[in-house]
C-alpha cells in the first residue's frame, strides 16, 4: 500500500503568516479603534470583525503593499460601517419615538377596558385616591406619600393593594376580557 503525501497548500501558510503579522499589531490597532469609538467592548468587536474580513479577503492584499497598511485600511471601513449602522439605528429609534407618544396613547385609550373607570369608583376612597393619582394622574409614589402625609414605602404598598383590588373587581366584573389585560375590550359594559 503506498501512500502518497498531499503537497501543502501555500494559501494556508500565507494566510497564517499575514495573521501573524497583524496579531503582532493587535495592540496598535485596538488603540487605533478606542480612539474613535465611545467603549473599550467596541474596539475589540470592530477589531474582530476586521479580522474576520482580514481572512475572507486576505488574497486580495497587493504584494508590494504592506499588510499593516492594508489592514488600517480594513479597520477605517470597518468604522465606517459601524458609524453607519449607528446612525441607522439612531434615525430608527428617533422614528418610532416620535409616533409612539401620542399615536399609541390614542389607540390605547380606544381600546381600553370601559369597566375600569367604574372598578376603581367602586373601591375604596384610599385606594381609589392611590390608582387615580399614581396610576392614573402620572404622580410619583414620593410626591403622592408626601401629600397623604405618609411614606414612600406605605404609599407603595397602598398601591399595590389597590392595584389587586381593582384586577380582582375586574375579574368579576368583566370575566375573560380581564384576562387578556382588559385591552382590546369585548364586554362594553360599565359596573
Amino acid at each position: 500500500m503506498t501512500v502518497h503525501a498531499s503537497a501543502p497548500d501555500p494559501s494556508v501558510s500565507s494566510d497564517n503568516a499575514l495573521l501573524a503579522e497583524l496579531l503582532a499589531h493587535r495592540a496598535q490597532f485596538l488603540a487605533f479603534l478606542a480612539a474613535r469609538v465611545a467603549d473599550s467592548a467596541t474596539a475589540e468587536d470592530i477589531l474582530q470583525t476586521a479580522y474576520t474580513r482580514m481572512l475572507e479577503k486576505g488574497g486580495q492584499i497587493n504584494k508590494s503593499e504592506s499588510v499593516v497598511a492594508w489592514f488600517y485600511r480594513v479597520l477605517r471601513n470597518a468604522l465606517t460601517d459601524h458609524y453607519r449602522r449607528e446612525s441607522a439605528r439612531g434615525r430608527a429609534h428617533d422614528g418610532l419615538m416620535a409616533e409612539t407618544p401620542e399615536s399609541y396613547e390614542t389607540e390605547l385609550q380606544a381600546n381600553l377596558c370601559t369597566c375600569i373607570a367604574g372598578v376603581v369608583q367602586a373601591l375604596s376612597p384610599s385606594y381609589r385616591s392611590a390608582l387615580e393619582q399614581i396610576d392614573l394622574g402620572g404622580q410619583s409614589i414620593t410626591d403622592f406619600a408626601k401629600a397623604e402625609g405618609t411614606t414612600a414605602n406605605n404609599a407603595s404598598v397602598r398601591l399595590h393593594r389597590a392595584r389587586r383590588a381593582a384586577a380582582k373587581k375586574l375579574i368579576q366584573v368583566c370575566g375573560s376580557c380581564a384576562d387578556h389585560k382588559c385591552l382590546d375590550c369585548s364586554c362594553k359594559r360599565h359596573v
